[in-house]
């Protein structure tokens, strides 16, 4: 009997068609797992940033919750709408846009009468200047090879003076392994290595795809896509917080940071 191929991780280049295939297919293959074991940490209606549980109810990076009454609002990667949810539950008009169907199968499973758009950041499907506010919460710009593109995207959409907010796993993170426990408090590899890391299967084709950027490129990132960067958070890790979530966790949460949240304005 044949034991099913297991994706050999690596490092190596990994263009834009490459990266948005990889993970059009590995979010469809597993948004039911990702669901089942996450779904109940982000609720149906919350919106969290990040693993760290930092809620925008708490945060309100991207306005007080009551000045998003009849704002229109884009979420990008949005995965099964929970943070969609939360801002119709504010009196905001959101739309959900996901690269992956079976995600959007989740948001449809759980309701709530969002509007949901299948659809690649790097060309969002929708006229200029159509939205007031636009977010992501890891959602599509970890996984991109190109975020300046998907940035001036984001910008010709907007509104002048739209914001625009996005988190990612933290830069400094790639130079850790991606464990929870005391093995990922060590450093194993360069900060400055760009490489993007790819899963591939036995012919060499990436399944996975996840872009790799320091700080700094970030920043740069966010200007030459038209932005103004307002605020940089970097969530400290709570004590109510006990779980594990892939490579966060309580321990390293409490000595580095896990999650970069970009606050960004068009000008």
């Amino acid at each position: 009997m044949s034991q099913e191929f297991e994706p050999e991780a690596t490092r190596r280049d990994a263009g834009d068609a490459e990266s948005s295939r990889a993970n059009r297919c590995w979010w469809d293959r597993n948004a039911d797992e990702y669901q089942q074991d996450h779904g109940a940490f982000l609720g149906d209606d919350r919106f969290v940033w990040g693993p760290e549980g930092l809620d925008e109810a708490e945060a309100g990076l991207l306005g007080p919750a009551g000045s998003l009454k009849g704002l229109d609002i884009l979420e990008i990667g949005a995965g099964a709408a929970q943070c969609s949810r939360w801002l119709a539950a504010q009196g905001a008009r959101p739309v959900a846009m996901d690269l992956s169907h079976r995600q959007l199968q989740h948001a449809l499973r759980i309701g709530g009468g969002v509007p949901l758009v299948e659809a690649d950041a790097g060309t969002l499907p929708f006229r200029d200047g159509s939205f007031d506010l636009a977010c992501s919460a890891y959602g599509a710009v970890p996984f991109v090879a190109d975020p300046v593109r998907v940035f001036r995207e984001v910008r010709r959409v907007l509104r002048p003076g739209g914001r625009w907010v996005f988190s990612v796993t933290h830069p400094i993170r790639w130079a850790f392994p991606d464990e929870p426990g005391p093995e990922g408090l060590s450093v194993a590899a360069s900060y400055f290595d760009r490489t993007p890391y790819v899963e591939q299967d036995e012919d060499g084709r990436a399944v996975y795809v996840e872009h790799h950027r320091t700080l700094g490129d970030r920043v740069r990132d966010v200007v030459a896509g038209g932005f103004r960067l307002v605020d940089l958070v970097e969530p400290e890790w709570p004590a109510w917080n006990s779980q594990e979530w892939g490579g966060w966790s309580p321990l390293r949460g409490n000595l580095i940071p896990g999650t970069a949240i970009f606050v960004c304005e068009r000008d």
